[in-house]
């Protein structure tokens, strides 16, 4: 019985976590990441070491900014705000980026959390920002139409409202792609960030052997691109 309870948990111990299993359609990223639930970003100040850390978590949608500061306010000052979300309304992460810019307070994705997508502008707007070995950058091709339905469904209508749509699509991606080389501009991060990563990644999974939409960057690509700038 003894021999059979060992070999029981050594099998157990065998198995990988479901946390690191790795996403077969996105290679370089886990299958789960660890990037909030809440549908909206929370923000819970604790202290640590006697500083104090504003742990922001969550979802990025159109308050963010003014909750974001009003956290800031409430509990100056703010030594540091760690990050973990799924992303959200990318114009409004470029503007939280701006306010975290703006009073200087450096950023930090800790091990085991993950930022993703507009989450990503967030981060940068810390003038210093370290990046924990198992956190998570994660990047993507953000997209004004990830439901092809919306364009499926113009064509369907006809020739004009089709073609109407997909302007209006090429026309807000031109200008957001334009609002993102100039944040990076602004934050000191390399520009080949967009260019050489986020704008190589498909925006939708479509057929075929290459069904990656997102992006995990390693340790070296972080301080390659400026992303983290501190160990």
């Amino acid at each position: 019985m003894t021999r059979l309870i060992a070999l029981l948990v050594a099998l157990l111990l065998a198995v990988p976590a479901a946390s690191d299993a790795i996403d077969p359609k996105n290679p370089t990223c886990p299958a789960e990441p660890n990037w909030s639930a809440n549908p909206a970003m929370k923000f819970t100040a604790q202290k640590k070491d006697g500083r104090t850390i504003l742990f922001a978590e969550g979802a990025i949608d159109d308050g963010l900014v003014a909750r974001l500061q009003a956290a800031l306010d409430k509990n100056k000052p703010v030594d540091e705000i760690w990050l973990r979300s799924p992303g959200g309304n990318a114009e409004i992460g470029n503007q939280a980026g701006m306010v975290i810019r703006k009073a200087g307070i450096p950023t930090h994705i800790p091990n085991g959390w993950a930022c993703f997508s507009a989450c990503n502008f967030v981060f940068m707007g810390g003038p210093i920002r370290s990046v924990e070995p198992g956190g998570l950058f994660i990047v993507h091709m953000f997209t004004f139409t990830s439901d092809g339905g919306v364009i499926a469904a113009e064509a369907q209508r006809g020739y004009k409202e089709a073609v109407s749509t997909i302007a209006d699509v090429e026309q807000g991606s031109a200008m957001l792609a334009s609002e993102d080389n100039d944040f990076l501009i602004r934050m000191g991060v390399s520009r080949k960030l967009l260019t050489e990563v986020m704008y190589r990644q498909k925006a939708v999974a479509v057929a075929g052997n290459d069904q990656s939409t997102r992006r995990c960057l390693t340790q070296d690509e972080l301080f390659k691109y400026n992303v983290a700038n501190v160990h």
